[in-house]
Protein backbone atom coordinates (compact mmCIF):
# COMPACT_ATOMS: atom_id res chain seq x y z
CA UNK A 1 0.00 0.00 0.00
CA UNK A 2 2.53 2.58 0.73
CA UNK A 3 4.15 2.25 -2.90
CA UNK A 4 0.87 2.90 -3.99
CA UNK A 5 0.55 6.02 -2.26
CA UNK A 6 3.61 7.61 -3.09
CA UNK A 7 2.84 6.77 -6.78
CA UNK A 8 -0.44 8.46 -6.44
CA UNK A 9 1.42 11.52 -5.06
CA UNK A 10 3.89 11.42 -8.11
CA UNK A 11 0.71 11.12 -10.40
CA UNK A 12 -1.15 13.94 -8.52
CA UNK A 13 1.51 15.81 -8.98
CA UNK A 14 1.93 15.16 -12.62
CA UNK A 15 -1.37 15.92 -13.81
CA UNK A 16 -2.16 18.89 -11.11
CA UNK A 17 -6.28 18.28 -11.07
CA UNK A 18 -8.40 20.77 -11.11
CA UNK A 19 -10.43 20.57 -7.93
CA UNK A 20 -13.46 22.32 -7.56
CA UNK A 21 -14.31 23.52 -4.07
CA UNK A 22 -17.67 24.72 -2.69
CA UNK A 23 -16.11 25.68 0.77
CA UNK A 24 -16.97 27.91 3.55
CA UNK A 25 -15.35 31.31 4.17
CA UNK A 26 -12.87 30.63 7.19
CA UNK A 27 -11.05 28.06 5.16
CA UNK A 28 -10.73 29.48 1.58
CA UNK A 29 -7.23 30.88 1.71
CA UNK A 30 -5.74 27.81 3.74
CA UNK A 31 -7.85 25.44 1.70
CA UNK A 32 -6.36 26.64 -1.80
CA UNK A 33 -2.77 26.94 -0.11
CA UNK A 34 -2.81 23.46 0.38
CA UNK A 35 -3.94 22.13 -3.05
CA UNK A 36 -1.53 24.08 -4.50
CA UNK A 37 1.41 22.87 -1.82
CA UNK A 38 0.51 19.51 -2.47
CA UNK A 39 0.73 19.65 -6.21
CA UNK A 40 -3.03 20.06 -7.40
CA UNK A 41 -5.15 23.69 -9.07
CA UNK A 42 -7.73 24.99 -7.02
CA UNK A 43 -10.66 26.67 -7.57
CA UNK A 44 -13.32 28.30 -5.20
CA UNK A 45 -16.78 28.70 -6.98
CA UNK A 46 -20.44 29.24 -5.12
CA UNK A 47 -22.48 30.87 -7.59
CA UNK A 48 -25.69 29.07 -8.73
CA UNK A 49 -24.82 31.02 -12.15
CA UNK A 50 -21.17 28.99 -12.83
CA UNK A 51 -21.27 25.42 -10.72
CA UNK A 52 -22.18 23.29 -13.03
CA UNK A 53 -19.77 25.11 -15.85
CA UNK A 54 -17.38 24.40 -12.97
CA UNK A 55 -17.34 21.13 -12.52
CA UNK A 56 -17.99 20.64 -16.09
CA UNK A 57 -14.05 21.33 -16.01
CA UNK A 58 -12.71 20.08 -12.75
CA UNK A 59 -11.29 16.76 -11.90
CA UNK A 60 -13.41 16.89 -8.79
CA UNK A 61 -16.11 18.23 -6.55
CA UNK A 62 -15.92 19.39 -2.71
CA UNK A 63 -18.53 20.26 -0.87
CA UNK A 64 -17.89 21.51 2.55
CA UNK A 65 -20.67 22.71 4.59
CA UNK A 66 -18.78 25.06 7.08
CA UNK A 67 -21.33 28.33 6.48
CA UNK A 68 -24.00 27.59 5.23
CA UNK A 69 -26.84 29.96 3.69
CA UNK A 70 -29.77 29.35 1.18
CA UNK A 71 -27.75 30.35 -2.14
CA UNK A 72 -24.93 28.49 -1.50
CA UNK A 73 -26.96 25.59 -0.60
CA UNK A 74 -28.50 25.98 -4.05
CA UNK A 75 -24.91 26.00 -5.76
CA UNK A 76 -23.98 22.45 -3.56
CA UNK A 77 -27.35 20.93 -5.28
CA UNK A 78 -26.48 22.12 -8.76
CA UNK A 79 -22.92 20.87 -8.38
CA UNK A 80 -23.58 17.92 -7.24
CA UNK A 81 -26.17 16.74 -9.43
CA UNK A 82 -23.80 17.90 -12.38
CA UNK A 83 -20.98 16.22 -11.01
CA UNK A 84 -22.90 13.25 -10.79
CA UNK A 85 -23.88 13.29 -14.18
CA UNK A 86 -20.60 13.64 -15.78
CA UNK A 87 -18.93 10.96 -13.55
CA UNK A 88 -16.96 13.23 -11.30
CA UNK A 89 -16.04 12.13 -7.85
CA UNK A 90 -18.32 13.97 -5.40
CA UNK A 91 -16.14 14.60 -1.67
CA UNK A 92 -18.85 15.75 1.03
CA UNK A 93 -17.17 17.00 4.43
CA UNK A 94 -20.53 17.28 6.76
CA UNK A 95 -18.63 20.23 8.61
CA UNK A 96 -20.66 20.55 12.49
CA UNK A 97 -23.26 17.83 11.56
CA UNK A 98 -25.71 17.43 14.87
CA UNK A 99 -24.56 21.12 15.80
CA UNK A 100 -28.05 22.96 14.18
CA UNK A 101 -31.61 21.68 12.92
CA UNK A 102 -31.20 23.43 9.86
CA UNK A 103 -26.91 22.35 9.45
CA UNK A 104 -28.91 18.35 9.87
CA UNK A 105 -31.93 18.99 7.28
CA UNK A 106 -29.32 20.62 4.54
CA UNK A 107 -27.18 17.49 5.10
CA UNK A 108 -30.19 15.37 4.47
CA UNK A 109 -30.75 17.08 1.44
CA UNK A 110 -28.06 16.82 0.28
CA UNK A 111 -27.76 12.92 0.60
CA UNK A 112 -31.23 12.42 -0.08
CA UNK A 113 -30.45 14.49 -3.90
CA UNK A 114 -27.07 12.69 -4.96
CA UNK A 115 -24.89 10.37 -2.91
CA UNK A 116 -21.03 11.33 -2.49
CA UNK A 117 -17.99 8.99 -3.88
CA UNK A 118 -16.72 10.06 -0.31
CA UNK A 119 -17.60 11.39 2.95
CA UNK A 120 -14.92 12.60 5.03
CA UNK A 121 -14.90 14.19 8.42
CA UNK A 122 -14.80 13.84 12.23
CA UNK A 123 -16.01 11.39 14.96
CA UNK A 124 -19.26 13.45 16.07
CA UNK A 125 -19.70 14.17 12.54
CA UNK A 126 -19.94 10.78 10.96
CA UNK A 127 -21.81 9.58 14.03
CA UNK A 128 -24.81 12.58 14.05
CA UNK A 129 -24.78 12.00 9.55
CA UNK A 130 -25.58 8.35 10.78
CA UNK A 131 -28.47 9.37 13.38
CA UNK A 132 -26.94 8.48 16.44
CA UNK A 133 -27.58 11.32 19.01
CA UNK A 134 -24.09 13.19 19.78
CA UNK A 135 -23.18 16.22 21.66
CA UNK A 136 -21.13 18.65 19.38
CA UNK A 137 -19.27 21.61 20.14
CA UNK A 138 -19.97 23.37 17.09
CA UNK A 139 -17.62 22.20 14.56
CA UNK A 140 -15.39 20.38 16.86
CA UNK A 141 -15.27 16.78 17.55
CA UNK A 142 -16.32 14.99 20.83
CA UNK A 143 -16.07 11.15 19.65
CA UNK A 144 -12.71 9.95 18.91
CA UNK A 145 -12.77 8.42 15.17
CA UNK A 146 -12.83 4.82 16.75
CA UNK A 147 -16.21 5.88 18.49
CA UNK A 148 -17.65 5.81 14.88
CA UNK A 149 -16.54 3.17 12.99
CA UNK A 150 -19.60 1.01 13.06
CA UNK A 151 -21.34 4.08 11.78
CA UNK A 152 -18.58 4.69 9.45
CA UNK A 153 -19.60 1.33 8.12
CA UNK A 154 -23.28 1.97 8.05
CA UNK A 155 -22.69 5.18 6.24
CA UNK A 156 -20.54 3.51 3.48
CA UNK A 157 -23.34 0.56 2.67
CA UNK A 158 -25.97 3.34 2.80
CA UNK A 159 -24.65 5.16 0.13
CA UNK A 160 -22.22 2.88 -1.71
CA UNK A 161 -19.59 5.40 -0.76
CA UNK A 162 -16.13 5.15 0.62
CA UNK A 163 -16.05 7.32 4.39
CA UNK A 164 -12.76 8.83 6.01
CA UNK A 165 -12.97 9.62 9.27
CA UNK A 166 -10.37 11.99 10.86
CA UNK A 167 -8.79 11.38 14.56
CA UNK A 168 -5.58 10.43 16.40
CA UNK A 169 -5.86 7.26 14.23
CA UNK A 170 -7.67 8.09 10.62
CA UNK A 171 -9.91 4.79 9.95
CA UNK A 172 -11.29 4.89 6.18
CA UNK A 173 -13.94 2.50 5.10
CA UNK A 174 -14.99 1.13 1.99
CA UNK A 175 -17.93 -1.30 2.81
CA UNK A 176 -16.35 -4.60 4.52
CA UNK A 177 -12.83 -3.21 3.97
CA UNK A 178 -11.24 -0.79 6.56
CA UNK A 179 -7.95 1.18 6.73
CA UNK A 180 -6.47 2.65 9.94
CA UNK A 181 -4.08 5.45 9.32
CA UNK A 182 -1.89 6.08 12.18
CA UNK A 183 0.35 9.63 10.79
CA UNK A 184 -0.11 12.81 12.48
CA UNK A 185 0.50 15.05 15.74
CA UNK A 186 -2.30 16.74 18.09
CA UNK A 187 -0.87 20.02 16.95
CA UNK A 188 -3.09 19.66 13.65
CA UNK A 189 -6.79 19.88 15.73
CA UNK A 190 -5.50 23.21 16.99
CA UNK A 191 -5.09 24.84 13.16
CA UNK A 192 -8.60 25.91 11.76
CA UNK A 193 -8.98 24.30 8.17
CA UNK A 194 -7.19 21.22 8.63
CA UNK A 195 -9.78 18.59 8.18
CA UNK A 196 -11.33 21.23 5.31
CA UNK A 197 -8.13 20.98 3.96
CA UNK A 198 -8.21 16.84 4.08
CA UNK A 199 -11.26 16.90 2.70
CA UNK A 200 -9.78 18.89 -0.86
CA UNK A 201 -6.78 16.30 -0.72
CA UNK A 202 -8.97 13.79 -0.43
CA UNK A 203 -10.61 15.68 -3.62
CA UNK A 204 -7.21 15.95 -5.40
CA UNK A 205 -6.38 12.45 -5.35
CA UNK A 206 -10.00 11.17 -6.30
CA UNK A 207 -9.28 13.41 -9.68
CA UNK A 208 -6.74 10.97 -10.35
CA UNK A 209 -7.28 7.33 -8.95
CA UNK A 210 -10.35 6.09 -9.35
CA UNK A 211 -10.29 3.45 -6.61
CA UNK A 212 -11.67 5.75 -3.64
CA UNK A 213 -10.41 3.79 -1.20
CA UNK A 214 -6.70 4.32 -2.09
CA UNK A 215 -7.34 7.77 -2.87
CA UNK A 216 -8.66 8.35 0.88
CA UNK A 217 -5.63 6.55 2.49
CA UNK A 218 -3.49 8.51 -0.01
CA UNK A 219 -4.93 11.82 1.12
CA UNK A 220 -4.72 10.67 5.03
CA UNK A 221 -1.28 9.31 5.09
CA UNK A 222 -0.33 12.64 2.85
CA UNK A 223 -2.23 15.12 5.64
CA UNK A 224 -0.37 12.76 8.32
CA UNK A 225 3.10 12.51 7.17
CA UNK A 226 3.47 16.26 6.40
CA UNK A 227 2.26 17.41 10.12
CA UNK A 228 4.75 15.06 11.63
CA UNK A 229 7.35 16.51 9.49
CA UNK A 230 5.88 20.27 10.03
CA UNK A 231 6.22 19.28 13.55
CA UNK A 232 9.69 19.05 13.57
CA UNK A 233 10.40 22.80 12.36
CA UNK A 234 7.58 24.15 14.56
CA UNK A 235 5.46 23.28 17.74
CA UNK A 236 3.44 26.64 18.06
CA UNK A 237 -0.25 26.49 15.74
CA UNK A 238 0.80 29.46 13.97
CA UNK A 239 4.31 28.93 12.68
CA UNK A 240 3.02 25.05 12.07
CA UNK A 241 0.41 26.07 9.77
CA UNK A 242 3.02 27.50 7.55
CA UNK A 243 5.64 24.42 8.14
CA UNK A 244 2.91 22.14 7.49
CA UNK A 245 2.18 23.94 3.64
CA UNK A 246 5.87 23.49 3.51
CA UNK A 247 5.77 19.99 4.25
CA UNK A 248 3.27 19.78 1.50
CA UNK A 249 5.37 21.13 -0.87
CA UNK A 250 8.35 19.68 -0.04
CA UNK A 251 7.53 15.69 0.86
CA UNK A 252 8.63 13.42 -1.58
CA UNK A 253 7.37 10.65 -2.73
CA UNK A 254 9.66 7.90 -1.28
CA UNK A 255 9.36 9.77 2.19
CA UNK A 256 5.40 9.19 2.23
CA UNK A 257 6.07 5.44 1.56
CA UNK A 258 8.52 5.18 3.77
CA UNK A 259 7.17 7.49 6.16
CA UNK A 260 3.26 5.84 6.39
CA UNK A 261 1.78 3.96 8.69
CA UNK A 262 -1.18 2.18 7.68
CA UNK A 263 -2.68 -0.81 8.96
Amino acid sequence: MNSKIASNLTELRAISPLVHNITNFVVMNFTANALLAVGASPVMAHAVEEVEDMVSIAGALVVNIGTLSPLWVEGMKKAMIAAKKSGKPIILDPVGAGATPYRNSVLSELLNLVSPTLIRGNGSEILALEGANVQTKGVDSTSSSTDSLEAARSLSKKFGCVVSVSGATDIIVSGEKVAFVENGVPLMTRVTGMGCSASAISGAFCAIQPDVFEAAISAAVTMGVCGEKAFEKSQRPGSFQIAFLDALAAVSAEEIARLAVVK
